[in-house]
């Protein structure tokens, strides 16, 4: 292993997450936010025409799944080396794409996300998420914050449906805050994180747009049940190839 290796494993087991602030450029940011707006407005005007739902409730949780089975510039961009390359020290070197999501701020959907850990959506496998920044991300307009550590185990969650999507979520949310770390990021700066990392979002109190990239990954190894949302599936990274 190499000095870089050896950190990014030895902080990445010490915390449950990584800060990247330079993963992507700002250029390369953009073009992937112009990408996922598009994306989203195709899938706005789909669903509008089966339910007549105008856009604030067809996206009232600010999420959208799947972006990669939809676009061939986000299938590319799931097996971008330099996402591979922070994900190796932690999952090995035999690496599956799993899904990724939009998750946005706006006027429409400001408010800040629970303490959540991922795991309790997917079950299965340990998987790892980064969390890509394709606007500035600042307390002020929904930056995301974690707890270090917290990755060691699983922690019971309330199931909750208040339609802003994060059913499960700790149900004691104040006590928490002592111990969070805020991550504002650069645009094109990322987040790798556990899914069993408790965090959270601020609210965006800012009136500008936040938009982030969420792709999840796993390593080839682990079995999982089969999850009919990662459709576009598939391996980005193995032994061979590195």
């Amino acid at each position: 292993m190499t000095v870089v290796t050896e950190t990014i494993a030895a902080n990445f087991e010490r915390d449950g997450f990584l800060i990247v602030p330079d993963l992507f450029t700002a250029d390369e940011a953009g073009r992937l936010k112009t990408e996922m707006q598009a994306i989203l407005d195709e899938v706005a005007r789909e669903r509008q025409a089966e339910s007549g739902d105008d856009r604030a409730v067809i996206f009232n949780a600010g999420v959208h799944v799947g972006l990669a089975s939809r676009s061939s510039m986000f299938r590319e961009w799931v097996a971008d080396h330099r996402i591979l390359d922070v994900l190796e020290p932690i999952l090995g070197p035999d690496i599956e794409f799993l899904s990724d999501k939009a998750v946005f701020k706006d006027h429409d959907a400001d408010f800040g996300s629970p303490w959540h850990q991922d795991h309790p959506y997917w079950v299965g496998s340990h998987k790892i998420s980064l969390w890509v920044a394709l606007d500035e991300a600042t307390m002020a307009n929904g930056c995301l914050k974690l707890i270090p550590g917290s990755h060691r185990a699983e922690i019971g969650h309330a199931t909750v449906d208040d339609g802003h999507g994060f059913n499960y979520r700790m149900g004691d949310q104040d006590t928490l805050e002592a111990e969070a770390v805020t991550a504002p990021l650069p645009v094109g700066g990322a987040i790798v994180f556990h899914d069993l990392t408790l965090h959270a979002s601020h609210e965006n109190a800012s009136g500008a747009d936040r938009w982030v990239w969420i792709p999840t990954y796993r390593s080839l190894h682990h079995d999982d049940p089969p999850y009919p949302w990662a459709v576009a599936a598939r391996p980005v990274r193995t032994a061979n190839q590195t």
